[in-house]
């Protein structure tokens, strides 16, 4: 992400507060193109559109990645106009009729099905559209699985099928009219920080799936592994360790049956959190209680991500010094602040930092705000108004 300095210095004196997200799109292309070279055959890229579905950030991706993964039929609108011919596969909790009619009409590559329901649901559709679906069944696994920031499988939640109801659902799989089963999905660790950790999981999904085969009578051509490859909001400059692990990933490849024709992966944070910055200017500073407060135009309504993950959010300090001379100028300086924004909740918080100084007046620079920033905010809570886009490059 390139320094966007520049763009908060041309807006401070545009006469409204700055309050912007800026988004690098050469950096996100040269990232994302390194990350997929690395990867060896069979593996492909699928970008999770859920993390940021700017048009201008997909269109980039189209040409980067081996498709897009959407989890609703609002997302798979927005790919297909942003880039049209991309593969697509679908998935979701729980999509609905009319979704599973829309991606079956889109021409999806591929249905992530989690219930039995939901694979009654999509033969239904495509018998009645005279195609032939092609599905994967997503697998809440028993585990026990490594650590992580947040487990999406191994324990009590609404993602995948009950490793225990598998036998029931793979019988209606291989019955039911309209169905092809190519394979099985496994997600089952978010926003994972260890290389060592990932590779420890995909033995544990390659195990697995063979004992399936065996167990089953199958013989699967797609295993999705899912995303979760993650980034450490607390230390920026470590992050995942890629080279790490596609290095080690090519030996795990080598023991991979020949049938096994693609490994998916559906990155979605670890592709696009670097690419963007959120930039918001000091309203007012002020001490209540013994403790320093910086208020600044914008707030968890716009970048909800640090109030999700309960983390402080890591930013850097623009000094600005055009001030009105009329006006007083609170500031902090060598002390903790508590940067919030302009919601009336005091759980609107996006970091707790030391600062050598911060001034109202002057612009906080959030990083890594591209993933689960905007996509996941209540925008309209209290009718501010929205952040600029920006798209740079």
């Amino acid at each position: 992400m390139r320094d966007v300095s520049s763009w908060v210095h041309q807006r401070t004196r545009d006469g409204e507060p700055v309050c912007f997200y800026a988004h690098d799109l050469a950096a996100l292309r040269a990232h994302v193109r390194s990350v997929v070279e690395a990867l060896p055959e069979p593996c492909r890229m699928f970008y999770a559109a859920k993390a940021n579905t700017g048009a201008p950030l997909l269109a980039a991706l189209g040409s980067e990645v081996a498709g897009f993964e959407v989890a609703s039929g609002g997302e798979l609108a927005k790919v297909r106009a942003a880039a049209p011919g991309s593969p697509v596969v679908m998935g979701g909790p729980i999509p609905t009729p009319s979704e599973i009619d829309a991606g079956l009409a889109a021409g999806v590559l591929r249905f992530h099905v989690e219930s039995l329901l939901g694979l009654h649901r999509i033969s239904r559709a495509a018998t009645a559209a005279g195609v032939t679906a092609q599905v994967l069944l997503r697998v809440n696994l028993a585990g026990p699985f490594p650590a992580a920031t947040l487990a999406m499988a191994g324990r009590p939640t609404q993602f995948g099928i009950d490793e225990a109801d598998l036998p029931d659902v793979i019988r209606a799989a291989l019955t039911l009219p309209g169905i092809h089963l190519a394979g099985f999905h496994l997600h089952s660790l978010s926003n994972n920080l260890s290389a060592e950790t990932h590779l420890t999981m995909l033995e544990l999904y390659r195990d697995t799936v063979l004992a399936w085969e065996q167990r089953f009578g199958l013989r699967v051509t797609t295993v999705d592994v899912g995303g979760g490859v993650g980034v450490d909001y607390g230390d920026l400059d470590r992050p995942f360790d890629w080279a790490t692990f596609t290095a080690r990933l090519r030996d795990w490849v080598d023991t991979l049956p020949d049938h096994w024709e693609e490994i998916d992966f559906e990155c979605g944070r670890f592709l696009v959190a670097e690419c963007a910055a959120y930039a918001v200017e000091v309203l007012d500073v002020k001490h209540t209680h013994g403790r320093a407060y910086a208020l600044v135009r914008g707030g968890t309504h716009q970048f909800r991500l640090p109030s999700s993950w309960q983390h402080s959010h890591p930013f850097d300090v623009v000094p600005v010094e055009h001030w009105d001379p009329t006006l007083p100028r609170p500031e902090a300086a060598a002390e903790e602040v508590t940067v919030c924004g302009e919601l009336c909740t005091p759980k609107d918080v996006l970091a707790v930092e030391y600062v050598t100084r911060i001034r109202a007046g002057d612009v906080l620079v959030f990083r890594a705000a591209g993933a689960y920033g905007w996509e996941i905010s209540h925008h309209d809570f209290l009718s501010h108004p929205h952040p600029e886009q920006l798209w740079i490059g």
